[in-house]
């Protein structure tokens, strides 16, 4: 990608255009160097219709809430992560503002669940989205809502 087009904050190597989101490898959801983190990697597909985050993922022990079950905040992540995913395919960085998660059926630990975000619309700076974490059967586990605000990646930077 030409410096141009990065959304890079002014002043990065230009041998460096990934965005701050990129270059933060410690976030837990994504992060490859966070020992710790969930390591999703999504597919994110945009057309002219349509923007969407796509990730398997098959979650363990280390992720347990009720037994055998995926814990519910780490739903909640995941959730965050696939709405938050499809703001780079929308060329902003942008922040939660509110997330709602209904846990329809108990998510289980040890299946390789599949988690799908959707853009659903922008008005400015304000971004809505929504995700669900599918069953392989095809039942929906669980449901958000997302409401994001886009932020000048200049005062992200200034506040590091």
């Amino acid at each position: 990608m030409p410096a141009s087009e990065s959304h890079a904050p002014d002043g990065l190597d230009p041998v460096d255009v990934r965005t701050i989101d990129e270059r933060a490898s410690h976030c837990f959801g994504c992060g490859p160097d966070n020992p710790e983190g969930l390591h999703l990697s999504f597919l994110v597909e945009s057309t002219p219709d349509a923007i969407t985050s796509t990730v398997r993922v098959n979650l363990t022990r280390l992720h347990e809430g009720p037994p055998g079950h995926i814990h519910g905040g780490i739903i909640a992540t995941l959730m965050d992560e696939a709405m938050s995913k499809l703001n780079r395919a929308l060329g902003v960085i942008a922040m939660t503002r509110n997330l709602n998660v209904d846990y329809l059926r108990p998510s289980p630990l040890g299946v390789e669940l599949t988690l799908v975000g959707r853009h659903l619309q922008r008005d400015g700076r304000k971004l809505h989205h929504e995700a669900e974490l599918i069953h392989p059967n095809g039942t929906i586990l669980a449901r958000a809502k997302g409401f994001f605000i886009a932020i000048d990646p200049a005062l992200l930077e200034k506040m590091r």
